[in-house]
This record gives structure tokens, C-alpha cells and sequence, in this order.
């Protein structure tokens, strides 16, 4: 008989006990953010029905309006807190639990294998109440699961917690890892978004329409109520849209850290983006005509099970594709694809000379549009098929296209090749895909040496 002593962390069985799980909850702010869900069904009553909202409120006397006050407010916070009240969350060894629901009950288990980006984002009322809310990106899940709200270092230590057990830290020193350094590899400055949205040609169409259309209008009916209702909408609009992109873009940031590409930006909504290494399945640069005499381009990304579309809102050309060697190691960006053939123009006639292809040891690279020149990348380890199609049409010319479709759910097409070059294109690209994805590295968010 062992004369040993029983561990007390083991039963009998021989399975050791799982420690307890600490259940935590937002931040006490948010009550008042979940208060609005009845104000907002009213608004919404009132929006899809707005014959019926005022005649419902022309009955009522002022009396019975502050009674309903009285009554909607209580129960408006009476839900927010019992919903707050209702609402967990934790971090197990393996998961991410998110416990929420007050009359129906949803548990979200996240693994924590699985967590691909942990992004941050502080709306302005935020801000002033010193709270963040967390999104948690997945692979495989097309929505993200979120955190709203936590206090601001609550919410940095959760994000540095979670993605160093995503990179395998051991649970007992994932919360004393604390956020990995970066270094800022691009800033975008002001002046240059601002230089930029003046030299957008959606922004010169939306102020020719503004100018154009009441023009026309006055000439037609001399009637100044009517010029004054459409011209005022097509101003605000056209000024929205780049005071928009302004405001959202303002400060852009982006750094380089062991978990990958952050992505800072935002005057009134900052957001704390992350854009996981690996995981990039296709980087197009594109170029405005404006753009051109400055050198400047636009950078956006596909990354598969992420929404992150935008990684550099302008930028000289040079400075951007730097950054694009830290996103796809090894690779270079073509500088001239390969032309079309000259009989392309018959299937399409003056845009054909803005379609061009390359194809790298790395990548493969389609180039289109003429006015605004868009290059797509799709390294080959991320292609997941490739496809050739041909109208009849092309198939008069000996002309067929080269369809490559990606992780995130997205096709490049290289239009308009030679028949020829495009079969061979086709067992070339899927060889390619093949080795690309036997050599690739696997994909980790930061090293644990």
C-alpha cells in the first residue's frame, strides 16, 4: 500500500480538478448603451410608419406624454442594467466565453486557437467615458463576437492576454506577457488626405452633379425652391463623402509587431486594428489618374474571415509597397505586366490597354482599368483554384481568361490573354498553388522563443 499523500488538486478517479473560472463583467458604463434598444424599436416604429407614429401621437395630451416618459425611461434602464447585469465573459485554458441573454441565453465559446485579430475601437462618447470595445476576429466565423464596453486598460490587457495565448503562451504568464512592442513603419500625414480627396475623381463627379443639375433645373423652371431642394442635398452629400473618409482615415497609423500589422486611425472613432500575419490572401494597389504626377497609390486587402479592407489610404508609391514586403515576405511588386494582345481591342475596344498579367516566383499579378489602375497580388500559396473561361466571342479573337480564387472568398481575373498563354497559364498556376502552399511557413502571431 502507498503510503504517499493524496494530492489535493486530484480525486480519486485520478482526472485533476479544473480550476474555477472567473466570470467577469463590462464595464458599469455600458447599462446606458444597451438602455436605447426600446427607444430605438419606438424610433423604428416611427421610421417604417410614420402616418400612423403621428396620428397616434396627436391623440395623445402632454399629460399622458410625460406619464409614457415616465414610464418608457424606467423601463429603457431597467433593461440595460438587467442586460448588463446578465452579461459575462471569461478566459478558460482552451476558450473565450461570452455569456449573454436575458430572456433567451447565448454562450459563445471561442477557441482560442482560432482568434485571428483582436481589434479595439473607442467611439467618441467612448472616449470621454474611458472605455473601449473589444472585437474578436475568428477564423471561419463571418461575424465578429465583441466586447462592449470595457474600461481602456481592461480592454489593451484582455487584447495582449488574448493573442499571446493564441500564440501558444502557457495560461499561468499569457497575462503578464502584455502587449508586444511595434514600430511605426507608416504615417499618413493630414496634408496628404486631405490632397489626395481633393484629387479623387469621385469627389470632382459629386461636385460637377451639384453644380450641373440645379443648373439644368433653374433653366428648366426658373423655380428657386426647386434648385434650392436639389442642390442643397448634392452639396452635402458630395462634401460628406470626403469629410467622411477624412474623419475616419485622419492619423493613419500603421506598425509592425510580432502579431502583426497594426492599424491605427481615426479623429472622432479611434480604432485599433490588426492585421494577422498569414493570413493576407490578396493586396491591391490602386492608382487613380489624379494620382499619378504625386506618385501616390492606395493599398486595400483581402484577409480571409476579416472585414480590415483598408491598409494605407494614400501613399507614395515606394513607401507602400515597402510596407507590402512586411504583409508578403519575399515578394516584389511587378512594375510592368505583360500587355494584352493588340486584338483584345475588339473585345474591349479602348479599355483593353489598361489589363496586363505577371507571374512571379511568388505571385501572381493582374493588373485593370485605365482612368484608375488597379494591381491585384495573389501570392501562390494562397490560391485555392484557378479557372479559365472563354466566350464565344474571345473564343473568335483566340483570346480566354484566367480566373484565380482566393481564400477570402474573392476572384483576380487576368482578362483577355492569349488562348495559347492562357492554357498554359492554367497548369502552370495550379502547379504553382501547389508548391506555394507545401513551402509556406505556417502562420503564427508572434514567436515564443
Amino acid at each position: 500500500m502507498d503510503g504517499g499523500v493524496q494530492d489535493e488538486g486530484v480525486p480519486e478517479g485520478g482526472i485533476p480538478r479544473q480550476p474555477p473560472v472567473a466570470e467577469r463583467r463590462l464595464h458599469p458604463v455600458t447599462p446606458f448603451r444597451r438602455a436605447w434598444a426600446p427607444l430605438a424599436v419606438l424610433a423604428g416604429w416611427a421610421v417604417h410608419d410614420p402616418g400612423g407614429a403621428q396620428e397616434q401621437l396627436d391623440r395623445l395630451t402632454g399629460t399622458m406624454l410625460l406619464l409614457g416618459a415616465a414610464v418608457v425611461v424606467p423601463v429603457a434602464g431597467l433593461y440595460g442594467f438587467l442586460s448588463w447585469w446578465f452579461t459575462h465573459f471569461a478566459v478558460t485554458g482552451t476558450e473565450l466565453r461570452i455569456r449573454t441573454g436575458l430572456l433567451f441565453r447565448r454562450t459563445a465559446h471561442i477557441r482560442l486557437e482560432r482568434i485571428q485579430a483582436v481589434d479595439v475601437s473607442r467611439p467618441l462618447l467612448a472616449r470621454v467615458a474611458g472605455v473601449a470595445k473589444l472585437r474578436i476576429d475568428v477564423v471561419g466565423a463571418d461575424d465578429k463576437d465583441e466586447l462592449a464596453f470595457l474600461g481602456e486598460r481592461e480592454a489593451r490587457a484582455l487584447r495582449a492576454e488574448l493573442l499571446a495565448r493564441a500564440a501558444g503562451f502557457a495560461p499561468e504568464t499569457a497575462a503578464g506577457v502584455g502587449e508586444a512592442p511595434a514600430r511605426e513603419l507608416l504615417h499618413v500625414p493630414p496634408w496628404a488626405l486631405a490632397g489626395s480627396l481633393v484629387l479623387t475623381g469621385a469627389t470632382w463627379l459629386s461636385l460637377v452633379g451639384a453644380l450641373v443639375v440645379p443648373t439644368v433645373l433653374w433653366l428648366a423652371t426658373h423655380n428657386v425652391w426647386t434648385v434650392l431642394a436639389t442642390a442643397l442635398p448634392l452639396l452635402g452629400a458630395a462634401g460628406a463623402r470626403s469629410a467622411g473618409r477624412f474623419v475616419t482615415e485622419l492619423d493613419w497609423t500603421v506598425s509592425e509587431s510580432p502579431d502583426g500589422l497594426r492599424i491605427d486611425h481615426g479623429l472622432l472613432d479611434r480604432a485599433h486594428e490588426t492585421v494577422p500575419p498569414g493570413r493576407v490572401q490578396t493586396v491591391r494597389i490602386m492608382e487613380p489618374l489624379l494620382w499619378r504626377r504625386p506618385g501616390w497609390v492606395r493599398v486595400e486587402l483581402d484577409v480571409a474571415g476579416s472585414a480590415n479592407s483598408v491598409l494605407i489610404p494614400v501613399a507614395p508609391r515606394a513607401v507602400a509597397e515597402s510596407v507590402i514586403a512586411r504583409v508578403l515576405p519575399g515578394v516584389t511588386v511587378p512594375r510592368d505586366p505583360a500587355r494584352v494582345p493588340r486584338r483584345a481591342r475588339w473585345c474591349l475596344p479602348l479599355w483593353w490597354r489598361g489589363h496586363g498579367l505577371a507571374v512571379t516566383g511568388t505571385v501572381f499579378a493582374a493588373r485593370s482599368g485605365l482612368l484608375r489602375r488597379r494591381l491585384s497580388l495573389v501570392p501562390h500559396a494562397k490560391v485555392q483554384s484557378v479557372r479559365l473561361t472563354q466566350g464565344p466571342w474571345e473564343r473568335r479573337w483566340g483570346l480566354a481568361d484566367i480566373h484565380v480564387d482566393t481564400g477570402a472568398g474573392k476572384t483576380v481575373t487576368a482578362r483577355l490573354r492569349g488562348a495559347e498563354e492562357a492554357a498554359r497559364l492554367l497548369a502552370e498556376q495550379a502547379e504553382r498553388s501547389r508548391t506555394g502552399r507545401r513551402d509556406a511557413l505556417p502562420d503564427r502571431w508572434m514567436t515564443t522563443d
